[in-house]
């Protein structure tokens, strides 16, 4: 499939033949979605922790005698129906990370590549290169691009210009190619690679 390769300035710059295998595929939502939740419980701290009654200073002596008040029999103010008392089952830290085969990763990456690709969301650039780093500069070639809310892959080396120019504009990120990632694909409304980066990942696929 040939796809049109175009500057950041929005002029054209030749094509590229991409890959059925990567960029053809038929989007399957199940795959994407498991890969999301897999990255996002990837991200979580899991440092959320309340007090058991065993971690609870108060005291341990008895709270009043066992007979002749008329009242339940309590032992310990550290109980969880006491104000002040341990939580009961509350979080605890841990991990929530779960298993995910590394065949249905590789496989969700290409089902993201093709989804952009079928919703026309995929864009091509011969290079990610500014010739200095300047927001105000780089807002202004994106207009012409057409872009406002993307994710813009570059090759193994980022141009630092480039990634400091784009620091400042919202809704836009830049990633090297071995960065690249379901959930960002999916969270930004375009997707920009460089041609570098699509030699890399169809290299990667092979």
């Amino acid at each position: 499939m040939d796809l049109k390769v175009t500057t950041l300035e929005g002029k054209a710059a030749g094509k590229v033949s991409l890959s059925d295998t990567v960029f053809g595929l038929e989007p399957r939502q199940d795959i994407l979605q498991r890969m999301v939740r897999w990255q996002l419980a990837r991200k979580q701290q899991g440092t959320h922790k309340t007090k058991g009654r065993s971690e609870i200073s108060r005291t341990g002596a008895k709270m009043f005698r066992q007979k002749g008040t008329g009242r339940a029999r309590h032992s310990s103010a550290r109980a969880p129906q006491f104000r002040g008392g341990g939580k009961a089952h509350g979080p605890v830290v841990r991990s929530h990370e779960h298993g995910l085969p590394k065949k249905v990763r590789s496989l969700a990456l290409r089902h993201a590549l093709s989804a952009k690709l079928r919703d026309e969301s995929l864009i091509v650039v011969d290079e990610l290169a500014a010739k200095e780093p300047k927001t105000k500069a780089l807002s202004g070639s994106l207009e012409k691009l057409g872009v406002s809310n993307a994710l813009f892959i570059g090759g193994a080396e980022l141009d630092n210009n480039f990634k400091l120019a784009a620091q400042n504009i919202p809704n836009v990120d830049v990633l090297p190619v071995q960065g690249i990632n379901v959930y960002d694909i999916l969270r930004r409304g375009k997707l920009v690679l460089s041609k570098a980066a699509v030699e890399a990942l169809e290299e990667r696929f092979k």
